[in-house]
């Protein structure tokens, strides 16, 4: 029987594994000390990286934070999400998404949010499995 372990992603180790990971959420991060550099900026907002690991190896990873706005009250925000291609369908997002609720709650916070694609099917089809339901849509405009 397989033994995963959560725990946060804060040594320069798990940082450099979290971005090898975290790379096939967002490919277009091409440089680990970018990565971790931009990590340790958002920390001073709230950020957090919550991991998955067995035998030393991380298999799935959440980038979150706690926020507070007029729609949600006090929240705990989602920003990424994602599991290693080979340890996909193996419950590891699910425990990782109720390992935020666990914090949500501990946080005193009212809702979990997240934002995902449009065209991420399989994801929402997981988002929905989990109780979460879609609210909204999320619009962006790139400034730069």
């Amino acid at each position: 029987m397989a033994t995963f372990e959560l725990y946060k992603v804060e040594s320069e180790l798990a940082l450099h594994a979290a971005y090898t990971l975290m790379r096939e959420l967002r490919p277009h991060l091409t440089d680990a000390a970018n990565f971790i550099a931009r990590v340790h900026r958002q920390a001073e907002q709230g950020y957090c990286l919550q991991g998955v690991w067995q035998d030393q190896q991380l298999l799935a990873l959440a980038g979150y934070r706690i926020s507070e706005n007029l729609l949600y009250g006090r929240f705990l925000y989602v920003d990424d999400l994602v599991t290693a291609p080979c340890a996909r369908s193996h419950g590891l997002g699910a425990k990782l998404i109720d390992a935020l609720r666990a914090e949500a709650r501990d946080q005193n916070c009212i809702h979990l949010v997240l934002d995902t694609a449009l065209g991420n099917a399989l994801g929402q089809r997981f988002y929905y499995r989990q109780g979460l339901l879609a609210a909204g849509m999320h619009f962006r405009q790139t400034l730069a």
